[in-house]
C-alpha cells in the first residue's frame, strides 16, 4: 500500500479545498496522506473531519521555509495539531512576515509596470497563508503572464526582478519547536537545495544531530534512480526515507495525488517509521 506525505490545499497555495484533497486520496486507495500547507495548519480540521468518514489516515502537517547557515531549505513537520504549541506560535509570526513581503513584491511589480493590487492577490487566496503563488495568479488573471511558471521564472522566483526575502526560522529552531510540539521533521525535495560550498550530506548530518527524522527521498520531480540513491543515503545516516507528490491541484500541472507524474510510490512503511520517531 502507498501513502502521500506532501500535499497542499487552498489553505495555502493549492487549488483544492482540504476535504477534496482527502476525498481524492481515498478514491485512489492511499492508506494515509499528510496535508502540509505552507506555514499554516488552518486546513487540518476540515481534512480531519472528512478523513474520519473515509478509510484513510490524515496526518496533520505543515511545510516550512527555513535557513541553515545561509542555505534555504523547505522542511516538512508532521504530527503537529492545530492547537497552541511552540511551533504553532511561530507560524503566526511567519504569516505576518509573508504579509510584509507580499506588499513589498506588489510594490516592486508596480514599479516594473505590472499594475496589480493586493486586492487582486487576495481574490486568489482561500486561506490565511498568502504568498507568491497567489501573486502569480493575479498576474495571470490580468493577462500579464501565461501561468505561474512564467511568473516565477521572470519575476517572483529567487533572483527574480520582483523577488523579496522574508522571515524564516532556522532549521534548528524548526526541528526543536516541532519536537516540542509532538512532531517530527523531514527535509522536503532535497535535490532542489543549493548547498553552496556545503554538501547535502553534511547538511543532512548537521540536522540529524539536532533531531531531524527524515529526508524526502521519494519525490515526484526526482528521477527514480535518484529516489533510490536518496533512500540509500537516508538509511546510511539513520534517517527515514519519506516521500510525497507535492501536489497543488492545478497550481502545479502534471502532479497527481499519490503518483506524482505517474511513477511515484511512497511505501506506507515511511509513515510507520516516522511514527516511531515521535517524541
Amino acid at each position: 500500500m502507498a501513502v502521500d506525505l506532501h500535499l497542499h490545499s487552498n489553505a495555502s497555495d493549492g487549488t483544492d479545498p482540504p476535504g477534496i484533497v482527502v476525498q481524492k486520496a481515498a478514491a485512489i486507495h492511499l492508506t494515509a496522506i499528510a496535508l502540509t500547507d505552507h506555514d499554516t495548519l488552518s486546513g487540518i480540521p476540515e481534512a480531519q473531519a472528512v478523513a474520519a468518514d473515509l478509510p484513510i489516515e490524515l496526518v496533520p502537517g505543515v511545510e516550512l521555509s527555513v535557513d541553515h547557515d545561509g542555505v534555504k531549505i523547505h522542511m516538512l513537520a508532521y504530527f503537529v495539531e492545530p492547537e497552541p504549541g511552540p511551533l504553532q506560535e511561530r507560524l503566526e509570526m511567519l504569516r505576518v512576515g509573508r504579509g510584509v513581503r507580499n506588499l513589498e513584491i506588489v510594490e516592486k511589480l508596480n514599479q516594473l509596470g505590472y499594475p496589480i493590487t493586493m486586492d487582486d492577490v487576495l481574490r486568489h487566496a482561500a486561506g490565511d497563508a498568502i504568498g507568491r503563488p497567489h501573486i502569480a495568479d493575479a498576474l495571470v488573471e490580468a493577462g500579464m503572464v501565461a501561468d505561474r511558471t512564467e511568473a516565477f521564472a521572470e519575476l517572483l522566483g529567487d533572483g527574480g526582478r520582483a523577488y523579496a526575502e522574508r522571515d524564516r526560522l532556522t532549521a534548528t529552531e524548526a526541528i526543536m519547536r516541532t519536537t516540542e510540539s509532538g512532531g517530527v521533521t523531514s527535509i522536503a525535495h532535497p535535490l532542489t537545495i543549493d548547498p553552496g560550498e556545503s554538501t547535502l550530506r553534511s547538511i543532512f548530518e548537521d540536522l540529524r544531530d539536532v533531531g531531524l527524522a527524515g529526508i524526502e527521498a521519494y519525490y515526484s520531480q526526482h528521477p527514480p534512480h535518484l529516489r533510490t540513491q536518496l533512500a540509500g543515503v537516508a538509511a546510511d545516516l539513520g534517517l527515514v526515507a519519506t516521500g510525497g507528490s507535492d501536489c497543488h491541484g492545478t497550481g502545479k500541472p502534471g502532479l497527481a495525488i499519490g503518483t506524482g507524474r505517474g511513477d511515484l510510490v511512497v511505501p506506507d512503511s515511511a509513515l510507520e517509521e516516522l511514527r516511531t520517531r515521535r517524541p
